[in-house]
């Protein structure tokens, strides 16, 4: 084994210099420099954020890629999520096969990474949801996607039952067969629709999740009047300055439940979940309440 191979195979050395160095040997190392190192893996899957200079390297680095990590498809991130329904706009560079599997904490989540967004960034708020749920719970999940929270919360909670909303069709058949994968679909009451104008109970949930983003604030209204009368949990998800993040949420929650007549059981409180962009933080407040007026 030559020198260079020997260096290549080293794992010492990260992925990214490897792919660098292939980038290098055929587009010169000016070009090899404005490759940035991070990446997502998904299971067999590689999300990729590439500047446009280096588009016409885009099919070298996908099969570059491939080979260092023995994964099966690469995308490039091709510009902002879109829409209400959260769809991420890729490219596929290297490969043709887009659906996966990723398994955090024992619960595996399947989807379609070119339909469907995963934040690997969620993947601590993901397990809290599980740890936070106590056994004999009903659950509501507002924005359930491919079961991000549902799935935790009655595999690990274990809730007795989860009412799961899905507006988007891609994600609800996946939310579907997680709930399946990971043996809690006696458990997960999953409806497609918008959660605006799907019937629900009120009055019979003991924790709400609103994980909607930029932010679930304008829902907390319709979370609230499916909180049990003796109170419950809410858990608002929202994106604010990163310097003052926790506050502003916080904030914004406790004058929506303020004007709707709420009170509150305990202090609100919050945490940082990831950056979200230049500037700006993913924040998720936690909140006791018991309803008021709203009712």
């Amino acid at each position: 084994m030559n020198r260079a191979t020997a260096e290549r195979r080293s794992p010492r050395t990260a992925p990214a210099e490897r792919v660098r160095r292939r980038l290098a040997a055929q587009a010169g190392e000016a070009v090899a420099r404005e490759m940035p190192s991070g990446y997502q893996r998904m299971g067999r899957v590689l999300l990729l954020r590439l500047p446009a200079t280096l588009r016409p390297y885009y099919p070298l680095l996908g099969e570059a890629w491939r080979a260092e990590l023995g994964i099966a498809t690469v995308l490039v991130r091709a510009g902002p999520v879109e829409g209400e329904l959260r769809r991420p706009s890729v490219e596929i560079v290297a490969g043709t096969e887009t659906e996966t599997q990723v398994v955090e904490h024992g619960v595996v989540y399947r989807f379609d990474a070119a339909r469907i967004l995963f934040a690997q960034g969620n993947r601590a708020e993901r397990q809290r949801a599980g740890r936070l749920v106590q056994p004999g719970e009903t659950v509501v999940d507002l924005f359930a996607g491919i079961g991000y929270f549902a799935v935790p919360a009655a595999r690990t909670g274990p809730a007795t039952r989860v009412l799961a909303v899905e507006k988007n069709p891609a994600s609800f058949a996946y939310l579907l067969a997680n709930a399946r994968a990971n043996g809690v679909a006696d458990r997960i009451d999953a409806r497609l629709g918008d959660n605006r104008e799907v019937s629900l109970p009120p009055g019979e949930a003991d924790r709400v999740f609103l994980g909607y983003l930029p932010s679930s604030v304008p829902w907390v209204e319709r979370a609230v009047s499916l909180v049990r009368a003796a109170g419950g949990w809410l858990h608002v998800h929202a994106v604010a300055d990163a310097r003052t993040a926790r506050a502003h949420a916080e904030a914004a929650v406790a004058a929506t439940l303020d004007r709707l007549g709420a009170e509150r059981l305990a202090p609100l409180r919050s945490r940082e979940v990831k950056p979200y962009g230049p500037g700006r933080t993913h924040v998720v407040v936690d909140a006791r309440i018991r309803a008021g007026s709203v009712r």
